[in-house]
């Protein structure tokens, strides 16, 4: 930490000097210009001072720059340090998860970015591209996605299937920018997605997860946390959602509270909870990430009806479990140790009889 320490320092210091110093030779060079004698109304050497002028402007700017992405390098440490140094003295009245959660938001890339924020109706086609883009979890660590070519073109239902390890779960982590890229990018609708903010990216793509998120509180307040829709939308959904007989029996109906994590509902019922918050939204890009791993098989024909008659008109990304979900998609990636081994239709992939086919076969359906 010392020894980084004083590399910093010494960084910068070193930068600052490069700055004056350009800033000294730009102005003395401007006098000795402005002291040249002028013959005929112009003066000697004028493209000779205008370029040395130029080159000291632009060296000057580029310390600069040096300088201020050293300085706010340091300020965002000091941010990280303090966060962390709090969390620890006030760790007897801080609950873990909201330690984590201050620590993990001043660890993040910016939430919005003013300057790079895409259309209010971005993305209007679903349109995603991965161009050769790779992932790791750590600088030091391999990558656990690599040289991912895939065009997915507005409105395709794709499943991403592989075994376990293949990397499936790591292109939803890309996809949200839980990870940031190590190589290559992600294009939706023509925007490379680490040219904006995380909460412009995050709040137009929907995720049903494998394990439902639920919050402590009324039921309405997780399916509308922001109260952007009306009771009439959010009954609406329930009932797309085939939860409206559940919760018109409750009791206190929407204003019904919810345990933490959803305890006091089962499995199925806050999956499709989650379902009824996607319908809510009906943002133009959706990710299953082995949504139906942990349902049963009737909830899990009840959350594929939704999906295939609801979100037509979408680009739904579906990370499978049972194959038989994605069997009628319009394509497969089949992924394999982080690269995409097979890339088409599932009657395609089957002809093939390579990793898609043996992976139907073991699940009975060949």
């Amino acid at each position: 930490m010392k020894a980084i320490g004083l590399f910093i320092s010494f960084l910068s210091i070193f930068l600052f000097l490069c700055n004056h110093v350009a800033s000294l030779a730009s102005n003395y060079w401007l006098s000795l210009w402005t002291d040249d004698p002028i013959v005929n109304g112009t003066q000697e050497h004028t493209q000779v001072r205008l370029s040395v002028y130029g080159a000291l402007g632009i060296s000057q700017g580029f310390s600069e720059k040096r300088w201020l992405a050293v300085r706010l390098e340091c300020v965002g440490n000091c941010i990280v340090l303090f966060a962390s140094l709090f969390a620890v003295i006030s760790r007897h009245s801080l609950s873990a998860g909201l330690v984590g959660l201050s620590v993990s938001y001043s660890l993040q890339a910016p939430w919005q970015i003013q300057d790079m924020a895409p259309p209010s109706d971005w993305p209007q086609v679903g349109r995603v591209e991965f161009r050769d883009y790779g992932l790791r979890y750590r600088e030091d660590l391999d990558l656990v996605l690599k040289h991912i070519n895939v065009t997915i073109d507005g409105g395709e239902k794709v499943g991403i299937v592989g075994r376990t390890g293949a990397g499936k779960s790591s292109l939803t982590l890309g996809l949200f920018r839980i990870n940031e890229s190590a190589e290559g990018e992600i294009i939706i609708d023509d925007i490379n997605i680490a040219e904006i903010g995380l909460h412009d990216l995050r709040f137009k793509i929907t995720i049903i997860p494998q394990d439902p998120v639920l919050f402590s509180g009324s039921l309405r307040m997780n399916l509308d946390p922001f109260s952007q829709y009306s009771d009439e939308e959010v009954w609406t959904s329930l009932e797309l959602a085939h939860l409206k007989g559940f919760v018109s029996a409750l009791p206190d109906k929407l204003n019904h509270e919810c345990a933490e994590g959803g305890e006091n509902l089962s499995v199925g019922q806050r999956q499709l909870v989650c379902l009824a918050r996607a319908l809510l939204r009906k943002t133009k890009i959706l990710v299953l990430d082995e949504a139906t791993a942990a349902v049963d098989l009737e909830t899990d024909d009840l959350i594929q009806s939704t999906i295939r008659t609801q979100f037509d008109d979408c680009t739904v990304l579906t990370i499978a479990h049972r194959l038989n979900t994605i069997m009628d998609y319009t394509r497969v990636i089949v992924l394999d140790k982080g690269e995409v081994r097979e890339w088409g239709s599932p009657s395609d992939l089957l002809q093939r009889r390579g990793v898609f086919y043996s992976m139907a076969k073991d699940a009975g359906l060949v």
